[in-house]
């Protein structure tokens, strides 16, 4: 994990395209420039993050379904939960499971488990299009390389 440039995810450990379900890994690092304000005296991974986290976990799952063909954008949480602080060092299994998904919208339900303890989980949309830029698809596809999605496709 790579917090300050919003690289989340370390490994999928299951993907299974056909059911639309995904489970991955990521490890919190112990040390990061956003653990200097969050909080001082008492450094925990920021909320906003860790739903960033369950978001890229849904958003590669529908990615490896629709081939890396389109890219999902973060739309709406209607509901988060933050059960439990997460601390530096931790190891997060994230997984995520599409709902739905038609017209372009995904309705993903969305979890994190620390040590076998649910952590947060989320009800996500997101939104999937045509990637806006190549050099979004190209950094897209290089983190999908990274991930194993893409192990034997250019990364562009």
């Amino acid at each position: 994990m790579r917090l300050e440039n919003f690289q989340m995810l370390d490994e999928v450990e299951t993907i299974d395209v056909e059911r639309l379900s995904i489970v991955a890994i990521a490890r919190v690092p112990y040390e990061s420039p956003v653990f200097d304000g969050h909080f001082p005296g008492y450094r925990i991974m920021p909320g906003v993050l860790l739903l960033e986290t369950m978001a890229q976990a849904a958003g590669y799952l529908l990615m490896a379904q629709n081939g890396f063909a389109r890219m999902p954008f973060f739309a709406s949480a209607k509901t988060a939960n933050f059960r439990s602080f997460v601390l530096p060092g931790s190891v997060l299994k994230v997984k995520a499971d599409c709902l739905h998904a038609g017209s372009g919208y995904a309705v993903m339900t969305t979890s994190l488990e620390c040590e076998g303890t649910r952590v947060s989980d989320a009800q996500l949309t997101m939104r999937t299009i045509a990637f806006p830029t190549p050099a979004l698809e190209q950094h897209v596809r290089r983190e999908g390389q990274r991930l194993g999605f893409l192990k034997n496709a250019e990364a562009g």
